[in-house]
């Protein structure tokens, strides 16, 4: 961790959502999802604020060696977005305890607010984090 990491960072991030990001794209080989709106899903969702997480970290990390991993999410999904529209995320880190991250998220799709909420990452070590996975993974 770079001094720099401190609450106040703030990250603006946007994306086009693309039908392969919507709800009968999550889990094709579910004949519920592949049967449900081709709406920007909620899976997809979480993961783009996390991106956005990470991104305004990572310039305050030992990036690669240092990454962060997410460990909790809360976030609404209060809107309903079609493939084609641009979504935007806005993040502040409002919490720094050691390794632990806190950030308030929200998201528009330049019609209306479609979440918010708050997230958690933790800073791991890659290679000590790839190393307990191996293990984990060959028992």
């Amino acid at each position: 961790m770079k001094p720099s990491l401190a609450p106040g960072i703030r990250h603006r991030h946007t994306f086009v959502v693309p039908s392969s990001k919507t709800v009968p794209a999550l889990y094709p080989e579910s004949a519920e999802f592949v049967a449900m709106p081709e709406v920007f899903a909620t899976g997809y969702l979480v993961g783009f604020l996390e991106w956005a997480c990470i991104l305004a970290v990572n310039p305050h990390l030992d990036w690669p060696r240092e990454q962060t991993v997410g460990t909790h999410i809360d976030v609404s999904h209060e809107a309903a977005t079609p493939p084609g529209l641009e979504v935007t995320a806005e993040v502040e880190l409002v919490e720094v305890d050691g390794r632990r991250l806190v950030f308030a998220v929200e998201a528009h799709d330049g019609v209306e607010r479609i979440s918010r909420g708050r997230h958690e990452r933790f800073i791991i070590d890659k290679a000590r984090f790839d190393d307990k996975m191996g293990r984990k993974a060959g028992q």
